[in-house]
């Protein structure tokens, strides 16, 4: 792939390092990019929304889908041995581990009083999470608005599913499900509905069916809505987290593989990701960002960041060619450029505090169609980010209220002013409890100059390294924005604080309120 140059790559052998087996991770890298060989007799998806064509495996202890029927596969050095009692994947015909495969659930075999199958209703995804496409229609299917990369028509034209669910049927699903395979989340999407975001109404009716029939979580994924109060509804419904997935930022690859998500424009998506984290929390709102569509890789990762930053978990995972899709010809990335990015992206996860297992339900729970869990590193103690909610930048206030106000005097009532309303509030959190801040915002009139100020950091919390971490997060997120200089007035008595961090005196000291202050500025190049 032209867009692969430069990237780490690994071997076509996929040695692993030191003579040692390989991870979970190595593993569900190569097969979701190469695919896996089975024997026809096994069956596996196909059509439809999700892992829509594979099968389910269990290595290591991690869940995932791996493709099996994409023309893609017939070439792959990944083959499933079930010739003795325990299978086994291999790759290029020698033993690598042992493998548990997910066969079909139970209550696939029950059906409703009217004798529906409940597996046209509801589907199993990786090994505890219900999955179903309520309106199994897409507004934009037939016709150049369709995304090349989705499945959404293709089992209704089979017959495997229904066109629409309702919510007793889902309900009742969702119940069996429950007793007879103790599945433990729930995963609701839709085709866009006419008129645009009629599709919400449904999905909080199921919601709150199943949810009234079984206490389950539940996930729901949509296009951005065209009101307010759309999500609100959502929430009220019993929904627990949601996707609102974009699949890529790149607005050439986004017109020409989702082109009415590309009409929508980011900023739809912005207001719509903003406000679901306020409503259902950092971490528990997620968006699909599909490698493979002809994105670059650092601009896939430029979208992790993003994502990350708003408390959004950016989902990263490879093109998956569905059978019958537009893109049924295609190849997913190559395994080593996955592994760079997951790595990449994982660095960005931890230094977000954000983890897959911090989601309540959804694909970033059930993580059967990506590796990035897998990769995910272990929880930072102390983490920088920007203030994602109202509750969190009510405890940044609150912070700088009790440093600059109460215990320093510096201001009297409060310290807030006007640059606070365009200002990137960050946060220091520790142990989920928030213990510092640091604001940032562009000079008016100056293109790519930034301002830092308001540094403090609550009394108790001062000698865990929160103040030079929001200083090194504060420069780190100017330099993302494209600042070129970036200035601070700071206390004289904190100016070797500031020097050890690679900051320079400007000018002389002068005094703010009575107190010294020195005008410094931050060293760019080391960001």
């Amino acid at each position: 792939m032209p867009w692969a140059s430069g990237w780490p790559s690994w071997p076509p052998a996929c040695t692993p390092a030191k003579g040692g087996a390989l991870r979970a991770a190595e593993i569900i890298t190569e097969l979701q990019s190469l695919g896996l060989r089975v024997e026809s007799s096994l069956g596996g998806r196909r059509g439809g929304a999700g892992p829509a064509e594979g099968h389910t495996l269990v290595v290591q202890g991690r869940v995932f889908n791996a493709p099996s029927a994409s023309p893609f596969v017939a070439g792959s050095p990944w083959s499933l041995d079930q010739s003795g009692g325990q299978p086994l994947l291999r790759r290029e015909g020698r033993a690598v581990c042992p493998v548990e495969l997910v066969g079909p659930p139970r209550f696939y075999g029950q059906a409703t009083p009217q004798g529906v199958p409940l597996k046209q209703i509801a589907l199993l995804h990786g090994r505890d999470c219900l999955a179903s496409t309520v309106l199994q229609s897409c507004a934009f299917w037939e016709g150049p608005m369709r995304c090349s990369f989705c499945g959404i028509g293709l089992s209704l034209e089979t017959g495997q599913t229904l066109a629409q669910k309702t919510p007793e049927q889902l309900a009742l699903a969702a119940r069996r499900a429950q007793e007879l395979d103790a599945v433990a989340q729930v995963v609701l999407t839709a085709g866009g509905g006419v008129p645009a975001g009629s599709e919400i109404r449904h999905l909080a009716a199921c919601a709150a069916a199943i949810k009234a029939a079984t206490g389950l979580a539940i996930h729901a994924q949509y296009l951005p809505p065209p009101f307010e109060r759309d999500q609100e509804r959502l929430k009220d419904a019993g929904v627990d987290t949601v996707g609102i997935h974009i699949e890529s930022l790149d607005p050439a690859a986004l017109a020409r593989h989702a082109p009415v998500k590309a009409g929508l424009g980011l900023d739809r998506f912005l207001a719509a990701w903003r406000q679901a984290v306020e409503l259902f929390g950092p971490g528990q709102v997620s968006s699909f960002l599909i490698a493979g569509l002809g994105e670059e890789p650092e601009s896939l990762l430029a979208g992790c960041q993003l994502l990350a930053e708003m408390g959004v978990y950016p989902f990263l995972l490879p093109l998956r060619p569905i059978p019958g899709s537009l893109l049924a010809e295609a190849r997913p990335p190559e395994p080593g450029l996955m592994a760079g990015l997951y790595q990449e992206a994982a660095k960005i996860l931890q230094a977000a505090g954000l983890s897959a297992a911090q989601s309540k339900a959804g694909c970033v729970r059930c993580g059967a169609c990506s590796a990035i869990a897998a990769w995910e590193l272990a929880p930072a103690e102390l983490v920088c980010h920007p203030a994602r909610t109202a509750a969190e930048l009510r405890a940044a206030l609150a912070i700088r209220q009790e440093v600059f106000v109460a215990e320093q005097g510096i201001v009297e009532h409060t310290d807030q002013d006007q640059a606070d309303e365009t200002a990137i509030h960050l946060v220091a959190r520790r142990g989920g409890q928030i213990v510092g801040t640091v604001r940032v915002f562009p000079r008016a009139g100056r293109p790519g100059e930034w301002v830092g100020g308001r540094l403090a950091v609550a009394a108790g919390q001062r000698r865990g390294g929160a103040g030079a971490a929001l200083v090194q997060e504060a420069v780190r997120t100017v330099a993302r924005r494209g600042c070129t200089r970036f200035t601070a007035t700071v206390q004289q008595a904190n100016l070797p604080f500031f020097q050890r961090l690679g900051w320079t005196a400007e000018g002389e000291v002068f005094d703010i309120h009575g107190w010294p202050h020195q005008l410094m500025k931050a060293d760019l190049d080391h960001a």
